[in-house]
C-alpha cells in the first residue's frame, strides 16, 4: 500500500467520523450518558443536610395504619400534624383524583335497604365528609398537591395556581407536548397553595438522570411538584423563566430555548427543555421519616421545623419506584426531594451550552494530530499516542466533573483515536498481507484437525492481527505439583506431566477449544476464536467436566500402575477456572516470532479462579459470566470475592455436573437453603446464615463436594460474630493469595 494511504484513508475516516458525530448526535449522547454515570457512581454527590424531608407510606406504616388508600381524615390529621411541627410546605407526590371511598357518602349506596339499615341512614348522612374534612384543612396553607400527565387528551385540566412570568421568548415549542392530566379533585387544588405534577421521564434505558421543573400541557406552562414546593415554602407569588432571548442572545432558533428558572431566591440553571441534571448521592436513610412516626409523635421536637416535606410512599407495592444512576430501586418522592436538595444547596450538574460545539473542534484537531504523528511513530508509539489521546480525553472530562461538576463529553475524541489508530493498524497490517500463510499454517498447533480444515477451507474466518470479542478461557493446573514433582527424576517428570497433558488436551480440542499455552503443569486454553463458537461457554463447561471425569479413570490407573511399580503416588487433584468475557485476541508477540493468543482482564481473571479452587475445596471455579451463559448447568454461587490483583469483586460460581445433574434431587434440595445462607451471611444476619448453613452442611453435596466452602462460612460467621465487619460491607471475601 502506498504511502499516501497513510494520511488519505485516516483523514476520510475522520471526515466521516465527525460528519456521523454531528448528523447522529444521540448515538454519542448514549455513550455519554454511560460515562456520566460512572462519573457519579465514582463520586456521587456527598449528602449534606438541607431542609428537605421525606414523610414517607413505607410498608411499616401500611401495616400499623392501614392498607392504601388511606382515608382523607387520616391524611387531613397528618396535614394538620406537619402544619403544627413547623414545616415549610407540605407536598403531596400522590394524586387524589377520586373521592374517598371511605366517606360515608360513598359508603350508604353501596349497603343493602334493609329496615336494621334504614334506622341509622340519617346518623351515617350526619357524619362529615372526608373530602370536606380534607380540603378544609388544605386551605389553612403551604400545601402542594401533585397530578399526572398523560398523553392522551382528558376531559379536566389541573387548576393553575401561578403563572410563570417569562424573560425573552416563549419556550413552549422546546418543551414535549403532553395531551391530558389525572388532576387532583376541584375543591382539592382549590384549597392548596400550589399544585405541580410529578411526572418523570426517564432516558431510552429506563434510567432516571434529568428532571422536568417546567410542562407543557397543550398550550399553557405548568411547573413541577419541586417547583412548586420550593415557591410555596418562600411565600412567593410567582417564579420568573428566562430564555435565551431575554439574555441577549442574537440567532432566533435558539431565542426560545431555556437559560434558568428563579423561584424566589433560588436561581436554578437548566437545559433547553428545562430539564436538571440528577445530581444523584444515592439512598439516604435520614431523608426518611415513617408515617406512623407522625401519627405517634415519635420524632424529636423541631425536627420539621422550616423544612419543605415531601410524603411519598417507598412501599413496593404502590410502584412509585424509579431507576436511578445510584439506586435501581429509587422512590419516585426521594427523587423529588433530592431535586430541592440541589436547588437549595446549589448543586448543580450542568452541560455547558459551548460543550457540542467546543468538542467537534477538539475532534478534528485530535483527529489531524493522529494523522500526522501515527505514520511516523513506531508500533509502541502509536499505541502511547492512542493511549495518550484516550486518557487525556477522560482525564479532562474526570477534572471537569469533579473540580466543575461539568459534563463534557470523553466518548467521542476516545472512539476518534481508536479508530484512527486501528485504521493506521490496518494499513500496517495489509502492508504485511504475506505473512497470512505462516500464520495460517501455525494453527495446527493450536486446534483440532477439524477446525483446521474449517479454517483452510475458508480463509475468511481468520482475522489475522488483534480483535476484540467475547470468549471463554480456561485454566487446568495440578494440585501441589511441586511436591509431586519431588517423586520424580527429570525424565520421569516429563513423561508423567505429558501423559496428564495430552489426554487433557485432547478434551479440550474434542470440546472446540484452542490451545493456548502449556506452563509446566498448567494447560491454558480459549473457545470462540479463531473460530466463532456460539456455544463456546457451554462448550468450556463440559470440556472441564469430561476433564474432571478423565482424572478419576486416570488417578485409578496410577494407582495401579503405583502398585506394579512398587512406588507410592498420590492421587491427582486439578483446580479448573472458567470465566468469559471480553479480550483482545490474535497474533502476539516479536516480528521475529510470535504466537495466537489473548490479553485481557478477563483472562486475567479465570486464572486468579483456578487458583481459588484449592482454597474453596471445589475442582472447577466459573466467573459471573459463564455462570451466566451455562444456566442450565449445575452451578452453585460461591462467594463473592476481591481476587489478587483486582478491586472489583465477582461472583463465583462452581460446577458440580452437566444437564443431567442439574435435574438430580441431591442438587435441587440444596439451592434454595444454599442461597439463603448465601443472602442472610451477606445481610449480616448471623444467627439465620448459621440456620441455613446447618442446613447445607447436612445435605449429601454439603457433605461431601461442599464440605469445605462450608467449613469456611462457619469460621467466619464465627469472627464475624465476635467482630462485625465495617460499615458498608457488602459480604466480599478478599482472597489473599493468586
Amino acid at each position: 500500500m502506498k504511502a499516501k494511504h497513510s494520511f488519505f484513508i485516516p483523514t476520510l475516516s475522520l471526515i466521516a467520523l465527525v460528519a456521523v458525530r454531528v448528523a447522529f448526535p444521540q448515538l454519542a449522547e448514549d455513550f455519554q450518558l454511560k460515562v456520566f454515570d460512572t462519573f457519579q457512581r465514582l463520586k456521587p454527590r456527598p449528602y449534606r443536610e438541607a431542609p428537605v424531608l421525606i414523610v414517607d407510606i413505607d410498608e411499616e406504616s401500611l401495616t400499623k395504619i392501614g392498607q392504601w388508600p388511606w382515608p382523607r381524615t387520616k391524611l387531613a390529621q397528618l396535614t394538620g400534624k406537619l402544619r403544627e411541627e413547623g414545616a415549610s410546605a407540605i407536598a403531596f407526590d400522590i394524586v387524589f383524583a377520586e373521592p374517598d371511598r371511605t366517606s360515608p357518602g360513598q359508603i350508604i349506596p353501596l349497603w343493602s335497604e334493609t329496615p336494621r339499615f334504614e334506622a341509622i341512614r340519617d346518623q351515617i348522612k350526619s357524619l362529615p365528609d372526608h373530602d370536606k374534612v380534607f380540603a378544609s384543612n388544605l386551605a389553612k396553607g403551604n400545601v402542594v398537591l401533585g397530578f399526572s400527565l398523560t398523553r392522551e387528551p382528558r376531559p379536566r385540566r389541573p387548576l393553575l395556581k401561578t403563572t410563570p412570568a417569562i424573560s425573552g421568548d416563549s419556550p413552549l415549542a422546546r418543551l414535549d407536548r403532553f395531551r391530558g392530566a389525572i388532576p387532583n379533585l376541584e375543591a382539592f387544588e382549590k384549597a392548596a397553595a400550589g399544585v405541580g405534577s410529578f411526572n418523570m421521564l426517564a432516558e431510552s434505558d429506563g434510567i432516571m438522570r434529568r428532571v422536568p421543573l417546567l410542562f407543557r400541557l397543550e398550550d399553557a406552562l405548568y411547573p413541577s411538584l419541586v417547583n412548586e414546593a420550593l415557591r410555596v415554602a418562600q411565600n412567593a407569588s410567582t417564579y420568573i423563566l428566562k430564555t435565551a432571548g431575554g439574555s441577549g442572545e442574537n440567532s432566533r432558533e435558539d431565542r426560545d430555548k431555556i437559560v434558568s428558572l428563579l423561584i424566589g431566591e433560588f436561581l436554578v440553571p437548566t437545559d433547553a427543555k428545562g430539564l436538571l441534571w440528577l445530581y444523584d448521592s444515592g439512598h439516604v436513610p435520614r431523608r426518611f421519616i415513617p408515617a406512623w412516626k407522625i401519627f405517634s409523635g415519635d420524632i424529636p421536637p423541631g425536627s420539621l421545623e422550616g423544612k419543605i416535606v415531601f410524603v411519598g410512599t417507598s412501599a413496593v407495592g404502590l410502584k412509585d419506584l424509579r431507576t436511578t444512576v445510584l439506586n435501581p430501586f429509587a422512590a419516585g418522592v426521594e427523587v423529588q426531594a433530592q431535586i430541592a436538595e440541589q436547588i437549595i444547596l446549589r448543586e448543580f450538574l450542568h452541560r455547558p451550552d459551548w460543550a457540542e460545539g467546543a468538542e467537534i473542534l477538539f475532534l478534528i484537531v485530535l483527529g489531524l494530530i493522529l494523522i500526522f504523528l501515527m505514520p511516523q511513530l513506531s508500533a509502541s508509539g502509536c499505541v502511547f499516542l492512542g493511549i495518550a489521546a484516550i486518557g487525556g480525553a477522560f482525564g479532562f472530562s474526570w477534572f471537569a466533573f469533579t473540580s466543575w461538576h461539568w459534563l463534557v463529553d470523553p466518548v467521542s475524541p476516545s472512539i476518534l483515536a481508536l479508530f484512527i489508530y486501528l485504521t493506521a493498524t490496518l494499513i500496517n497490517y495489509l502492508r504485511t498481507e504475506s505473512e497470512k500463510k505462516h500464520i495460517r499454517n501455525a494453527f495446527n498447533r493450536y486446534l483440532s484437525p477439524e477446525l483446521v480444515e474449517q479454517l483452510a477451507g475458508n480463509p475468511g474466518q481468520l482475522k489475522l492481527g488483534g480483535e476484540t470479542k467475547i470468549m471463554t478461557f480456561l485454566f487446568a493446573d495440578i494440585r501441589g505439583f511441586t511436591t509431586l514433582s519431588e517423586l520424580f527424576n527429570a525424565h520421569e517428570l516429563t513423561s508423567f506431566i505429558n501423559s496428564f497433558l495430552t489426554p487433557m488436551t485432547d478434551i479440550i480440542l474434542k470440546h472446540k477449544g484452542t490451545i493456548d499455552k502449556y506452563m509446566g503443569d498448567c494447560v491454558m486454553a480459549f473457545w470462540n476464536a479463531p473460530l466463532n463458537d456460539p456455544e463456546h461457554s457451554q462448550n468450556a463447561c463440559l470440556a472441564a467436566l469430561n476433564m474432571r471425569d478423565h482424572l478419576e479413570q486416570w488417578n485409578a490407573d496410577l494407582q495401579i500402575q503405583s502398585w506394579t511399580q512398587k512406588k507410592p503416588l498420590p492421587p491427582i487433584h486439578i483446580g479448573i477456572g472458567i470465566n468469559t468475557g471480553s479480550c483482545c485476541v490474535g497474533n502476539m508477540g516479536s516480528e521475529q516470532r510470535f504466537d495466537y493468543s489473548v490479553l485481557g482482564d478477563e483472562v486475567n481473571l479465570a486464572s486468579r479462579l483456578e487458583g481459588q479452587c484449592k482454597y474453596y475445596g471445589v475442582d472447577i471455579i466459573l466467573g459471573p459470566n459463564t455462570a451466566a451463559l451455562g444456566s442450565d448447568l449445575a452451578a452453585l454461587e460461591l462467594d463473592l470475592v476481591q481476587v489478587k490483583g483486582k478491586k472489583i469483586p465477582v461472583r463465583i460460581f462452581t460446577l458440580l455436573g452437566d444437564k443431567a445433574f442439574y435435574k438430580d434431587p441431591s442438587f435441587q434440595k440444596i439451592i434454595p437453603p444454599h442461597l439463603e445462607m448465601l443472602k442472610t451471611y451477606r445481610e449480616q444476619k448471623w444467627e439465620e446464615a448459621a440456620k441455613w448453613l446447618e442446613e447445607c452442611s447436612q445435605s449429601e453435596l454439603g457433605r461431601t463436594k461442599l464440605s469445605m466452602l462450608y467449613s469456611h462460612y462457619r469460621d467466619r460467621i464465627e469472627k464475624y460474630r465476635k467482630t462485625p465487619p465495617p460499615a458498608g460491607w457488602e459480604g466480599v471475601f478478599v482472597a489473599e493469595t493468586k
